[in-house]
This record gives structure tokens, C-alpha cells and sequence, in this order.
């Protein structure tokens, strides 16, 4: 590689950025743009194009609202918000945590949920009685039209 073809490509990179850009100077397309007379909308375009309209200023933006945080808060929130993110897969990640104690925590839901269910109502047939009789009470839906 000789000393001058970085020299040469840094060369042809601006001469080619200076060629679009140099397009891009030549004119505004937009301003000698022509609408067809016979278009339905002509004499709107044209009405629109000749009306003068007050543009908005710097003035006219509204200050900022006094109850909204001071943008040095939302990068600390944010950092915050990683932090919890790096400790979440930290904590949660593989071997970090086990299921031991699982007697005592079905124990528990046992003892909330309440007692077993027995008798002639907790069998399949009972189940199997019960869906038959809703079906046979159940009313078909009209037919279409």
C-alpha cells in the first residue's frame, strides 16, 4: 500500500460528496413545479400557493411544563432501570436458585383450598350426568338467514 492512496481515496470521497451536493444546490424542483390547468383542483393549488400564511416563531413555543422531571432525571431513571435489569438476570439466572420446600408450600394450598371433595358428586359419571343435562337444557342458537 503506498503512502498516497489513503491521500487519494480521502481525494475522490470529497470530489464525489461535493458532486451530489452541487445537484442538490442547482435548483429547487418544487418551485417551478406547473399544474395542469385542466386539473380539477388548479385553481385550488394556485389560491393556496398565492395566500399568505404567518409562520410560526421560537417565540411561539410553549415553555417547558413545571411538573415535568428535569432531563438529568430521566438519565439517572434510565441507569436505574439497567442496574435492575443486570441484578434481575443476576438473581434469576441458571443454579442461583432451587425448588426445596415444596411439601410445605402444597401444604399450605391444600389448607387454603380446603377439603378434598368426596363422596358420589367427585366421580366421573357424576360429571359426565351433569354435562348431559346441560346439554339437553341448552337451546340451539336460531338458524341463519
Amino acid at each position: 500500500m503506498s503512502r498516497l492512496e489513503p491521500l487519494r481515496t480521502s481525494l475522490l470521497l470529497c470530489a464525489c460528496g461535493a458532486a451530489m451536493l452541487s445537484g442538490c444546490a442547482v435548483s429547487n424542483p418544487f418551485a417551478t413545479a406547473a399544474v395542469d390547468p385542466a386539473s380539477p383542483i388548479a385553481a385550488e393549488v394556485a389560491a393556496k400557493a398565492r395566500a399568505s400564511r404567518a409562520y410560526p416563531t421560537f417565540a411561539d413555543i410553549p415553555p417547558v411544563p413545571a411538573d415535568v422531571r428535569p432531563l438529568p432525571a430521566f438519565g439517572r431513571a434510565a441507569a436505574e432501570l439497567e442496574v435492575a435489569g443486570v441484578e434481575l438476570t443476576r438473581e434469576t439466572a441458571p443454579g442461583t436458585w432451587t425448588l426445596t420446600g415444596t411439601e410445605a408450600f402444597a401444604g399450605r394450598a391444600r389448607d387454603i383450598a380446603g377439603p378434598e371433595i368426596t363422596g358420589p358428586d367427585s366421580t366421573t359419571a357424576a360429571t359426565e350426568a351433569f354435562a348431559k343435562a346441560q346439554r339437553a337444557r341448552a337451546t340451539p342458537p336460531p338458524p341463519p338467514r
